[in-house]
Formats: structure tokens, C-alpha cells, sequence
């Protein structure tokens, strides 16, 4: 009896550890990791002119840190690099209808996000800011002062800035628009009090700006960034939190990083 119990236990494990193996096996062929690697192609979703990540040279190329990291790695994967701009507002669908691979565009992770694509680990922590009137300053010091109907804030549509301005400015008056230039420019020209977006656009705009609007350079939110990806895709999910562990423990990424945050040369090349 014993024995006959040592066959079935046997047969189960044998049997468990083959249907393991092809339901990995069948993971894999489904994976859009190894559709890159037989398509030898990674097609990348961002939506240029969110400074410094993605943005549009003069001479038609597309340049950032966002940029120089998914070239970075598509090399990693000895695929070629397909950049393909996208408007905002529609780059998740984009992502789930197979435009692209993968979204590597100054996107904040979210729970709402979450429900219809997966993260990566954070590769960046940024946060929101204020771009304001220079006759606000000194008088707006957080965002609580701007609590008022009869403050008029900008915000760039679908972005986290809209959904922070609702909710921690929900009195002010709330005006959206298609890009974050679109909006601080309505500060710049004392049609908003102020513009609420992430610190580092802010910063670079201020920079250029400084007669024209003042910068409280304090950011109000926590907004990690992440790669999104298609729901369902293990094999890629690890792929790329392995290539982020690795540039980032090999100086790769601070190279890059102080390339586009640290330095502003490359302002010339989109002026």
C-alpha cells in the first residue's frame, strides 16, 4: 500500500511539474518581451514636450532622459529604438491596443492607473508644483492660499496636476488645458494665478521665465514614476525591474540623469 501511495504522489508531482513547465513556456510565447526580441523592434509611447524627459530637437529628433533611457534599453536588448509620440490622453489605450510596447513617459504610478496597466518599480520620485503670479509672491505660499474661487488655476488635462488640483484646491477655479506650456504661458501672461504641474517642467520654465512668474520649488505631492506595461507579462515586469537595478548600481543612471537635470545645455537644442 505504501508503495502504490510512493507512485501516486509520483505521478502527481511528475505531472504538476510538467504542466508548470508549459504553463511558463506558453508565458513566455505570449510575452511582449520576447515579441520585441523576435520583432527586433521596441516601440516606446511618450508624448513629447514634457521637459527634461521627452522632447522634440529642432532638428526633428526626439531627446530627454526619458529618450536616452529607452534607447538604453532597447540596446540592452539588441533591438532597434522606435520612438512613438502620443497624445496624453490617449497613450494608455494606445499601450493596450499595441501601438507600443511599453510607456516610458513621465508616468505616475497610480491605483486607478494600476487597474489597467502594470508598473514597473519607480525609476524617478517627482512631485507637484506651483508656477505663480510674481505679484503672488509672498502672499501664495502653499498651495492652501490658493483655496479660493476667485483664484484661477491651470492644470494640464489627465494629468496628476489636474487630479491634485481637484482635490487639494477644490474652491479655486480650475482650468485644464492640452499641455503643460499652454498652461504656465496663462501665468506668464496673468491669465492664471497659478499652475499646478510636476516641480521639474516647473523649474526649467521658471528658469526661462523668471520676469514673468515666480516658483514655490517645494513639491506638495509623492509621484513616483514608472514604465508601464500590458497586465498579464511577468517575464517583462522582471526584465525591466533587473535592467533598472543594474543602471542604477553601475552610475549608468546618474550619468543620464545629471546629463538633463544637472545641466542645461541642452536647452539650445530645442530653442
Amino acid at each position: 500500500m505504501k508503495k502504490l501511495n510512493r507512485l501516486f504522489t509520483s505521478i502527481i508531482l511528475m505531472v504538476a511539474s510538467s504542466l508548470t513547465f508549459a504553463s511558463s513556456s506558453e508565458l513566455w510565447e505570449q510575452s511582449t518581451l520576447n515579441k520585441i526580441i523576435n520583432d527586433n523592434e521596441l516601440r516606446v509611447c511618450f508624448e513629447a514636450g514634457y521637459m527634461p524627459f521627452e522632447m522634440k530637437a529642432k532638428n526633428g529628433d526626439y531627446i530627454g532622459f526619458d529618450i536616452d533611457i529607452a534607447k538604453l534599453l532597447a540596446k540592452s536588448m539588441g533591438v532597434k529604438h522606435t520612438p512613438v509620440n502620443t497624445a496624453w490622453d490617449g497613450i494608455i489605450p494606445a499601450l493596450l491596443t499595441d501601438k507600443c510596447d511599453i510607456l516610458i513617459g513621465g508616468m505616475t504610478i497610480t491605483s486607478q492607473r494600476n487597474l489597467k496597466v502594470n508598473f514597473a518599480d519607480p525609476y524617478i520620485v517627482v512631485g507637484q508644483s506651483l508656477l505663480i503670479k510674481p505679484e503672488h509672491k509672498g502672499v501664495i505660499n502653499s498651495y492652501r492660499d490658493l483655496n479660493d474661487p476667485k483664484y484661477v488655476i491651470a492644470a494640464k488635462l489627465g494629468t496628476t496636476g489636474e487630479i491634485s488640483a481637484k482635490k487639494l484646491i477644490p474652491n479655486a477655479t480650475i482650468r485644464l488645458f492640452e499641455s503643460e506650456a499652454e498652461g504656465a504661458l496663462e501665468v506668464a501672461n496673468g491669465n492664471a494665478d497659478a499652475l499646478v504641474y510636476d516641480l521639474p517642467s516647473n523649474a526649467i520654465f521658471f528658469s526661462q521665465n523668471k520676469a514673468r512668474v515666480a516658483h514655490l520649488d517645494t513639491a506638495f505631492t509623492y509621484e513616483p514614476l514608472g514604465w508601464a506595461i500590458r497586465k498579464g507579462d511577468p517575464d517583462f515586469t522582471s526584465f525591466l525591474n533587473t535592467f533598472l537595478r543594474q543602471i542604477k548600481g553601475d552610475g549608468t543612471y546618474d550619468r543620464i540623469y545629471d546629463k538633463w537635470f544637472n545641466n542645461d545645455s541642452w536647452l539650445k537644442k530645442i530653442q
